[in-house]
């Protein structure tokens, strides 16, 4: 009986899996280097001289000028995603307000700022009313493209923009982004990580050590 070669994978298929891929070995290696530090007692910006965050300049929602320097003085968590993000987005804030009322009077410690990576799409008056939905306070920004850029290098963002149909490129997408969450202490210096994945019970841990430190 002759043999039936699969049809061929589309092409954008192939290059999502390229593309995630090479996310999955970036964090792996990020993940290294934390564990690297964390057992050295040190953090992981410290790590092999590797340097998160540092100075920008983005748009609150309420139209005012948002800084490092406006975040300095309280830890924060920074997340970045985009309002008609399907799922990692609204499941990661909505994570980050459960984790932040489980801490009880200390969840007033820290505060939580999402940042779009989709300024072409993302007004502030847009991410304003999107934080709203989650209950808690949330810190939103956007921004330029170039100040976007700027931030998504500062803290090693990946992002790629996906069209929704291969073949019209310039029409809708959707985008590709990293899902973890930066904890900042009251200098601007990264703490931790919360991935993903992880479990709640680590998460917490983590946060409280944030707090703790600052």
């Amino acid at each position: 009986m002759p043999s039936i070669d699969p049809a061929p994978e589309n092409p954008m298929a192939q290059l999502r899996k390229l593309l995630w891929i090479a996310v999955a070995v970036a964090v792996l290696l990020g993940g290294i280097l934390y564990i690297g530090a964390e057992r050295a007692g040190q953090r992981p910006a410290a790590q092999n001289g590797l340097n998160f965050g540092g100075p920008f300049t983005l748009t609150a929602a309420d139209g005012s000028v948002l800084t490092d320097k406006t975040l300095a003085g309280k830890p924060y968590a920074i997340f970045f995603g985009f309002t008609r993000c399907p799922d990692v987005c609204p499941t990661t804030l909505s994570r980050m307000a459960r984790l932040r009322k489980a801490l009880g009077k200390d969840g007033d410690k820290f505060a939580i700022v999402f940042v779009s990576v989709d300024p072409d799409r993302d007004k502030p008056a847009d991410i304003g009313e999107y934080v709203k939905l989650f209950e808690t306070p949330i810190i939103a920004a956007t921004g330029t493209d170039a100040q976007i850029a700027a931030i998504r290098k500062s803290y090693g963002i990946y992002v790629a923009k996906v069209p929704l149909d291969p073949a019209d490129p310039k029409g809708d997408y959707t985008i590709d982004h990293t899902a973890g969450v930066f904890l900042m202490d009251a200098k601007g210096q990264l703490s931790s990580i919360i991935d993903h994945a992880e479990a709640d019970e680590m998460a917490i841990a983590k946060l409280k050590r944030l707090i703790a430190e600052s």
